[in-house]
């Protein structure tokens, strides 16, 4: 640093008030007793810096030092840089600045939690102008960036449902921000879950559409048409549907939260948009099943409900020995008993299936889905041409439960019985594929017929002498049918066109529809919903079907609980 020269005058010496740096801290006092031409000047041992040329050299000298080792201590002496001051609360009659950007057209909270940038799904906020998902809102996170790179100054926290306003920091708390916080995590009451089997007002979407809430399409995101079927069936049974709405499962892992949130969506009465996207439950799945179960490669609706009703009971905390440990199994499973006999070789070859006299073994097992096999379907129509699509009645294919039929398994005779007491909710597997030598698999498109209402299943339940009467009836009805058809389709992998399976599900409407009473069916495909009359149900290739079990013997009667 080079030192003013002493003849400087003083009116020429600039002060400012902003810090210097060490080698500028050089205090320039005036001295009054001294004429305005001199500056008052380090001293050295006591002597004036002009009075001794050895003084002025001691005192150059010890600058220098002072100097050099100010340099070597000069990171440690510098303040810490510390990040900018964040507002604790909004700026007084400033409290709804930048809340007029929020665009709630393109908000969409159904897609897995995960930050765009860093692919994190720890605290992650969701822009509320554009949409998109950024991780923290520290003056170091994506949110931050976001907010002073494009302008965008609203982020609500995914986790806490909090609202903030960035790059300020401070917390919203507006009651406009309420909708939206609803529909990030729709909540019921037990009032609000007992309202929805009544007649229900009419609900509307952001864009003015009209729909009804419980009964409202599923996005295809490629190939996961047989996830939405099985789902919808799931969220229209009562005990199971009113369980994930009203109970706390913040401590079950995330198979259980994600499916406690779609279902909570699909009863949505607020929300901004017609339909749910069921991605985020997707991908836990996938994780969940080794990638057995995705939303690229179609699978078998009920492959995957098996599946997925055996995930949730153990997440549920059900034992897998200690039966009905969990809502699940509470409510959809059953016991049968089973009768068997080795086929020996005196057996009468005309009929292998007639149990002898021999030892029989019996055992009773539990069951969850209740599996119903088809005729074998004719190879040749007859004259009038009246078996192109064979049909069978429900009650005939129910046969196989009625502790007579048998069926040869290996070098074994098999005979089923249902057990009292049935389950409140009974699911039934119609099988209509088999492997085949020359394709993949064989379909049996025999229609099944059958009323909706009124099935009575006593014929395959065996007596118990502890029911009084023994024979009481046991009624079901039907809540949720998922159908199949194949649609024949352009393959470019072989010559020729190939078959696709497309699966629809029709669900009962116990609230009606329309701000009306009164029973009605809905047919869903992905996104498309419509009306179905009750009498063509049994018109399409049933598959996956959900019963519920009447309270009250043959009458009406109210749902088992």
């Amino acid at each position: 640093m080079a030192k003013r020269p002493a003849a400087e005058p003083l009116e020429n010496l600039q002060y400012t008030d902003s810090p210097a740096s060490k080698r500028a801290r050089v205090e320039d006092i005036p001295d009054a007793d001294l004429p305005s031409q001199e500056l008052l000047r380090p001293t050295v041992n006591g002597h004036a810096n002009g009075t001794s040329t050895d003084g002025i050299a001691d005192a150059a000298r010890q600058e220098n030092e002072t100097l050099e080792e100010a340099e070597l201590n000069e990171d440690e002496d510098q303040p810490a840089i510390s990040a900018p001051t964040r507002q604790t609360a909004p700026t007084e009659g400033y409290g709804d600045l930048y809340l007029d950007t929020i665009n709630r057209a393109v908000l969409d909270f159904d897609f897995e939690k995960l930050c765009s940038v860093t692919l994190s799904n720890i605290n992650v906020y969701a822009c509320l102008v554009c949409g998109t998902y950024y991780q923290g809102r520290g003056p170091k996170s994506q949110a931050y960036f976001h907010a002073l790179d494009i302008g965008h100054h609203v982020y609500i926290n995914m986790e806490t449902k909090k609202v903030y306003v960035l790059p300020e920091g401070y917390e919203v708390t507006s009651k406009s921000l309420e909708d939206i916080k609803y529909v990030v995590n729709p909540t019921f009451t037990k009032e609000d879950v007992a309202k929805l089997d009544k007649c229900r007002a009419e609900a509307w979407d952001l864009q003015g559409r009209k729909y009804n809430p419980g009964y409202v399409g599923m996005n295809n995101i490629k190939a996961n048409d047989y996830f939405n079927a099985v789902f919808q069936c799931l969220a229209h049974v009562l005990p199971l549907r009113n369980y994930f709405m009203l109970t706390d499962l913040t401590p079950r892992p995330q198979l259980v939260q994600r499916s406690s949130i779609l279902l909570r969506k699909l009863w949505n009465p607020k929300a901004f948009k017609a339909h749910v996207s069921p991605h985020e439950l997707l991908q836990e799945i996938s994780l969940r099943s080794s990638k057995k179960f995705n939303l690229l490669t179609q699978s078998d609706p009920a492959d995957f409900m098996a599946w997925f009703l055996n995930n949730l009971h153990l997440s549920l905390g059900g034992s897998k020995t200690r039966p009905k440990s969990s809502i699940i199994q509470q409510i959809f499973q059953g016991q049968l008993r089973i009768e068997s006999q080795t086929i020996t070789a005196r057996a009468d070859a005309q009929d292998r299936l007639r149990f002898e006299d021999a030892a029989i073994a019996s055992a009773v097992q539990p069951f969850t889905i209740l599996t119903l096999d088809l005729p074998p379907a004719p190879l040749f129509q007859d004259d009038r041409e009246k078996n192109i699509i064979p049909q069978i009645p429900l009650t005939s294919v129910l046969g196989k439960y009625d502790g007579v039929r048998a069926q040869e398994r290996l070098n074994t005779r098999l005979r089923y019985r249902l057990l009292h007491p049935l389950p409140p909710y009974l699911i039934m597997h119609i099988k209509r594929f088999s492997p085949n030598k020359f394709l993949n698999e064989q379909r049996n498109p025999t229609i099944v017929t059958f009323s909706p209402r009124a099935l009575d299943l006593s014929p395959f339940v065996e007596p118990n002498p502890a029911l009084h009467p023994p024979t009481e009836p046991v009624v079901y009805d039907l809540v949720a049918n998922v159908t199949h058809e194949g649609v024949r389709v352009r393959d470019d992998s072989v010559e020729g066109e190939a078959e696709k399976k497309v699966w629809r599900v029709q669900v009962l409407d116990r609230g009606g529809a329309d701000g009306k009473a009164g029973e009605r069916w809905w047919e869903i495909q992905d996104l498309f919903v419509n009306r179905v009359e009750a009498e063509l149900l049994s018109t399409k290739e049933a598959y996956v079907m959900v019963w519920e079990r009447r309270r009250g013997g043959k009458g009406k009667g109210k749902a088992a609980k």
